[in-house]
């Protein structure tokens, strides 16, 4: 089986420009292809690590990977899938992040002389001519063609910035530049991106007669069309100071019953063929297990087998009547806010288990709040804690409360 076959049975593949040369190149390991991440948070998250696999496959079959960090494209945002315009970010805050993203992205991809690259497009796009821009590049591009993508037609009627506009324009200069300093034939990006990447081969067309390639991947959805990687905290994400390893762990093993061999197959490095035998045979209990392995193998994967193994440890303690594991979630609460006992709506908001009193108070009326295995319904209820309690929310999560 080829890398390209077995891409396709993983149901990683979303569009191509030309299937025989993009299938023939990374097959054979010819394929230096890059993919761009704006550095708009301080850390990578869920919707970033399908794509950090993606290279990591590639790179294992002897391609050549280049991260491109949008430290230039970052100052713009992308209008691709937003309803509103990003907030602005300054350039003090942009640099931090790119740090932050170089570290992580380490874990997953080997850099260094003739392995994988790291370039920021910081260093072409911030020292850009407007005048030359215009000439330039400006003239390669169809606004009637732009407004036609559905990137800018459903922000259209809620108002599209000029700012925003340009983006596309930046991204495929991007491409263009690659191809130039680089050799870089090949864009892949989420599906989402299908409109700037087809820009950026446009352009390297028009500017110096040649053929570049752009792949899009599959987004990462439920079965009801939704995007993964968020929960009540906001993202999941891929540094442990922001999504603890035990959180990353339980987001995975409760994923819905439908999304599991799908999540397999985009996400992990478990054979294909293994997880097709799975999915023929999946049903009752061992949908928990294969649930259990999902969120395995993708903890080991971020955070490295040591958490993942404690992680693991950690579920079977509480899932399985073993007991309350040292590895949940924990939040220490100074004596002197808990007093004789600390409101049960606070107490739920102060260990970030809801993110406001309403919210906690529709939980605990509707029977969803345990403490130390008793349900607690009265939202006025003052919860003592002595030294360490355990909250159960709901049926999956548990949180530990501890009096410092």
């Amino acid at each position: 089986m080829t890398l390209y076959e077995e891409l396709t049975r993983r149901g990683l593949i979303a569009q191509v420009t030309n299937e025989e040369e993009i299938s023939k190149m990374i097959n054979e390991g010819k394929a230096v292809f890059y993919i761009g991440f704006d550095p708009t948070a301080d850390s990578l998250h869920v919707g970033h690590f399908m794509a950090l696999c993606l290279m990591k496959r590639l790179q294992m079959a002897g391609n050549r990977p280049i991260a491109l960090l949008g430290g230039g494209t970052g100052m713009i945002g992308d209008p691709s899938g937003k309803t509103d315009m990003r907030k602005m970010l300054t350039p003090e805050t942009i640099q931090h992040n790119v740090d932050c993203f170089k570290k992580q992205m380490s874990r997953f991809i080997e850099f260094g002389e003739g392995k994988a690259m790291m370039v920021n497009n910081a260093d072409w796009l911030m020292s850009l001519n407007y005048i030359d821009v215009l000439r330039e590049v400006g003239a390669c591009f169809s606004v009637n063609k732009m407004l036609s993508f559905e990137c800018y037609k459903q922000r259209w009627e809620r108002g599209l910035t000029f700012l925003e506009f340009n983006y596309m324009i930046m991204q495929s200069y991007d491409f263009y530049q690659l191809f130039r300093k680089y050799g870089c034939n090949m864009q892949f990006g989420g599906d989402d991106q299908w409109a700037n990447m087809l820009g950026g081969t446009e352009l390297i067309r028009k500017k110096l007669g040649k053929d570049a390639h752009a792949m899009t991947i599959t987004l990462l959805t439920n079965s009801e069309g939704k995007k993964m990687g968020k929960t009540e905290k906001g993202a999941v994400w891929l540094d442990p100071e922001k999504t603890t390893p035990y959180d990353f762990f339980q987001y995975w093993r409760n994923v819905e019953d439908a999304d599991v061999i799908k999540c397999m197959k985009l996400l992990t490095f478990i054979p294909i063929e293994e997880i097709e035998e799975m999915e023929r045979t999946l049903e009752g209990a061992q949908l928990n297990t294969a649930k259990e392995r999902l969120a395995y193998e993708l903890t080991s994967l971020v955070h490295g087998q040591e958490e993942a193994d404690k992680c693991l440890a950690a579920a079977k303690a509480l899932f399985g009547g073993g007991g309350v594991s040292a590895d949940m979630p924990t939040t220490e609460i100074p004596a002197s806010e808990i007093g004789e006992g600390m409101n049960i709506l606070d107490l739920l908001v102060r260990c970030e288990l809801c993110p406001s009193k309403s919210e906690a108070r529709r939980l605990v009326t509707q029977g969803g709040i345990s403490i130390d295995d008793n349900k607690v319904i009265n939202p006025s209820a003052l919860v003592p804690i002595e030294e360490s309690i355990i909250i159960k929310k709901g049926k999956k999560v548990y949180h530990k409360a501890v009096r410092i």
